[in-house]
C-alpha cells in the first residue's frame, strides 16, 4: 500500500514484492535476514519506507528495479526448465518469451518433461496467491501412465496417498484412454507439492510416462500451441485473484 498518497513512496517490502522478487510476507523474511540494502545500508525494519525514484534497493548485491506487473500464459513444451537461467545452458521457459522486455519470473514449476499450462509474472503477491496450498486453486493434468490403470488404484488416488511421508488431499481421477499397455487419466489437485503428480501415480504402481498440465483454474490453453504464449486479461488476473482469496466458488 502506498503511504501518505505520495505515488514514489512504498514500503521497503512492497517494494519487493513489486520487483517480482517474492510475496510482501516472504521479502519480510529477507529483510530480517539483513539481505536488503537500501542506498548501500543493510535495512531490517519492517516498517521503512522508501522513494522509488530516489532510493536505491539491493537483494543480495543485485540491484532491483519495479516494473509495470506482467502476467503470462506460456504453453511450455517438453525440454525447458522452469527458470530463467541454467548453468549447463539447457533451455529454459523464458527463451520462449520473444518480446517480453521485463523480467518475469515462473509462478510454480512444471519440470524439464512436463508440458502445458506454465504462469509467469513479475508481480510478487500474486505468485504467493498462485502458489500457496492454502488457497487451493485447482490444477488440472492430463497423465500418460504406465500399464492398465485399476479401479482400486484409481480409488486410491480419489482418496489421496502417501508421497514423502504426508498424505495427498483427495483428487478428482477418471480415465480418459486405454492404449495397449497405458492409460490416459486426468487428475484434478488443488495442492502444488514437488512433482506431485508423478509421485502419486507411482505411489499405485504406474509410473508416468508423459505428462501435461491443462487447465488452472478456469484458464486453459486454447488457442496455444505449444511454446506460445499470451497476456492474461485485466479480469483473468482479478478472477485469479479473487478465486485465491475465496471470493469465488
Amino acid at each position: 500500500m502506498r503511504i501518505r498518497g505520495e505515488r514514489d513512496r512504498l514500503r521497503l517490502a512492497r517494494y519487493l514484492a513489486a520487483a517480482g522478487i517474492t510475496s510482501r510476507r516472504k521479502a519480510e523474511t529477507l529483510i530480517q535476514a539483513g539481505r536488503v540494502k537500501v542506498n548501500g545500508r543493510v535495512v531490517r525494519e519492517l516498517g521503512f519506507v522508501i522513494n522509488e525514484e530516489k532510493d536505491q534497493v539491493e537483494l543480495d548485491g543485485w540491484l532491483l528495479h519495479r516494473e509495470e506487473p506482467v502476467y503470462i500464459l506460456l504453453n511450455k513444451p517438453s525440454g525447458y526448465l522452469c527458470t530463467l537461467a541454467d548453468t549447463h545452458g539447457r533451455p529454459t521457459v523464458v527463451d520462449l518469451l520473444r518480446g517480453v522486455t521485463q523480467r518475469v519470473y515462473p509462478v510454480g514449476r512444471l519440470d524439464y518433461d512436463t508440458e502445458g499450462l506454465l504462469l509467469l509474472s513479475n508481480d510478487g503477491d500474486f505468485t504467493h496467491l498462485m502458489t500457496h496450498p492454502r488457497f487451493e486453486i485447482e490444477k488440472v493434468y492430463e497423465a500418460w501412465v504406465q500399464g492398465m490403470v485399476s479401479r482400486k488404484a484409481i480409488e486410491r488416488l480419489r482418496a489421496g496417498v502417501i508421497i514423502d511421508a504426508v498424505k495427498t488431499a483427495p483428487a478428482k481421477v477418471r480415465v480418459l484412454a486405454k492404449r495397449k499397455d497405458r492409460t490416459l487419466m486426468e487428475i484434478r489437485i488443488h495442492e502444488g507439492r514437488k512433482r506431485q503428480v508423478k509421485k502419486m501415480c507411482a505411489s499405485v504402481g504406474h509410473p508416468v510416462v508423459a505428462l501435461k498440465r491443462t487447465r488452472f483454474g478456469d484458464l486453459t490453453l486454447d488457442g496455444l500451441r505449444p511454446g506460445e504464449f499470451r497476456y492474461l486479461t485485466k479480469d483473468e488476473v482479478e478472477y485469479l485473484q479473487n478465486l485465491a482469496k475465496g471470493q469465488i466458488r
